[in-house]
C-alpha cells in the first residue's frame, strides 16, 4: 500500500504545474530553466500533466540557424475558468478568463437595485452564467469585489448605503449554492490593489484608497495583501478627518461629500457635479478645502503607521483627488520628514476591479490545484481525457 504522503516526484510535478499555469506558453527548455529540474524529470511531469488535462502542445518556437524548433507548452481551455466580479453600487462588471488569465468574455451593466438578497444573488449568478457561456471546463473560482468590508471571504459588513441589505453572509451563501463552485467575497480596494501590483511588478509596499460609494482601504507588504486579524482592520474611514467632527468616510465617499457640499450651499445632485461647478464658487472652495484636509489626514495616517512606498487613490472621486494632490503634497512636505509617492490610478468602471478579482481567482485556483495534486498521489495518470483529472 502506497504512502499517503506526497513523494519528491509529486512535488516536482506540482512545481511544474505551478510554472506552467503562471508562465505558459513556454518551451520545455524554459520550463527546465524556471523549475531547476532535470530534463527527464520535467518531461515525465509534463506527460503526466498532459494526461491529467492541464498541459497541451501550443505553437512552435522558431529557431534561427541549425537546431530543432521547440514546441510551446500551453494550458488547454478545458482545464477550467475563473470569474472576477466587480459588484458595485452603480455598476457591475463580470470578467471570465481561463486558467492562464486569457479573457473569455466580459460584461459591464448598471447594478440593479434589489430589496431581496435571494433575488440579488440570482441576478448576479445569471450575469455570471451568461458571461461564461462560451467557457470550457469547470468553473474553478469566483471572486466578487464589493464596496464594503469583508471578513473571511464571506461576511459583508459596512457596505455602501445602496447595498445595505447585503450585510452578513446570506448573499455569499446564495451565490455559492446557485453556482455550485467556490465563491469568495472581497473589498473593491483589495481587488484594485491586486490590479496595481499586477501592472507594476516593482511595487512591494503600498496602500490604496478606494474613494467611491464608500471609502475602502487596502495595503500590502512584500506584495502580499494585509488582511488583519479583526473586523476593525482597514476601517480607516471611522477616524477623524480633521474637519469638525466628521469622519474620513463622510468626506472621502461620494454620498458624504455631496452631503457636505449641499450643507455649504452648493447645489449638486451627484458628485460629478463638483467638477462642473464654477472654480470660484465659495461653497465649492470650502468643499475642496475640506476634501484636501481629509486626503492629507488619510495619507498621514498610513504614512506614519504603515510606511508604504506608494499611496494610490482610485474610484469616482479620483478627478477631485487629482485636483487637490499638489496642495496635499505641499502640506505633507511641511509637516513630515519624508512622504510616500502619492498618485491616482485610472480605472475602467466595472472592469478594472473585476480584473483585480480575476488575479485573486487565479492565485486561489493555482494553489488549490497544487494541493489537490499532492493529495491525489494514489491516482494513476489517465490517458487522453477531455476534462482535467482534478
Amino acid at each position: 500500500m502506497s504512502s499517503i504522503n506526497p513523494t519528491p516526484r509529486d512535488h516536482n510535478k506540482a512545481h511544474v504545474l505551478d510554472v506552467v499555469l503562471s508562465r505558459a506558453p513556454l518551451t520545455r527548455n524554459k520550463l527546465i530553466e524556471l523549475t531547476g529540474l532535470s530534463k527527464a524529470t520535467v518531461s515525465r511531469a509534463v506527460e503526466e500533466l498532459r494526461a491529467d488535462g492541464f498541459v497541451m502542445d501550443g505553437g512552435v518556437d522558431a529557431v534561427a540557424g541549425r537546431g530543432r524548433p521547440s514546441t510551446y507548452l500551453d494550458v488547454p481551455e478545458t482545464a477550467g475558468h475563473v470569474v472576477g466580479v466587480s459588484f458595485g453600487a452603480v455598476t457591475t462588471g463580470v470578467l471570465v478568463s481561463d486558467l492562464r488569465g486569457r479573457e473569455i468574455g466580459h460584461v459591464i451593466v448598471p447594478t440593479v437595485e434589489h430589496h431581496d438578497v435571494t433575488a440579488a444573488g440570482r441576478w448576479l449568478v445569471d450575469l455570471i452564467t451568461r458571461t461564461s457561456a462560451s467557457a470550457r471546463g469547470p468553473l474553478r473560482q469566483v471572486v466578487a469585489a464589493l464596496p464594503a468590508h469583508v471578513r473571511d471571504g464571506a461576511e459583508v459588513f459596512r457596505p455602501a448605503d445602496p447595498m445595505k441589505i447585503f450585510s452578513g453572509g446570506d448573499l455569499h451563501r446564495t451565490v455559492e449554492e446557485l453556482l455550485a463552485a467556490p465563491v469568495t467575497f472581497d473589498s473593491d480596494a483589495n481587488a484594485s490593489l491586486l490590479q496595481v501590483l499586477t501592472d507594476d511588478t516593482s511595487i512591494h509596499d503600498a496602500a490604496l484608497f478606494s474613494v467611491s460609494s464608500t471609502l475602502n482601504f487596502a495595503t500590502c507588504r512584500g506584495r502580499e495583501l494585509a488582511r488583519g486579524r479583526t473586523p476593525a482592520f482597514g476601517d480607516i474611514g471611522s477616524l477623524s478627518s480633521g474637519i469638525d467632527d466628521r469622519t474620513l468616510s463622510e468626506l472621502l465617499s461620494t454620498a458624504g461629500l455631496v452631503k457636505f457640499a449641499r450643507e455649504h450651499g452648493l447645489d449638486v445632485e451627484r458628485v460629478e457635479d463638483l467638477w462642473l461647478s464654477p472654480q470660484d464658487h465659495r461653497a465649492r472652495a470650502e468643499t475642496l478645502t475640506a476634501f484636501t484636509t481629509a486626503v492629507t489626514t488619510a495619507v498621514s495616517i498610513v504614512a506614519v503607521t504603515l510606511d508604504p512606498e506608494s499611496v494610490y487613490f482610485v474610484g469616482r472621486l479620483r478627478p477631485l483627488v487629482d485636483e487637490v494632490l499638489p496642495e496635499v503634497r505641499e502640506r505633507l512636505a511641511r509637516n513630515m520628514p519624508a512622504t510616500p509617492r502619492i498618485t491616482t490610478v485610472s480605472q475602467i468602471l466595472g472592469l478594472s476591479v473585476a480584473r483585480g478579482a480575476v488575479h485573486a481567482c487565479l492565485a486561489m485556483t493555482h494553489h488549490r490545484l497544487r494541493d489537490t495534486l499532492l493529495k491525489a498521489r494514489g491516482k494513476a495518470p489517465q490517458q487522453e481525457q477531455a476534462a482535467p483529472a482534478f
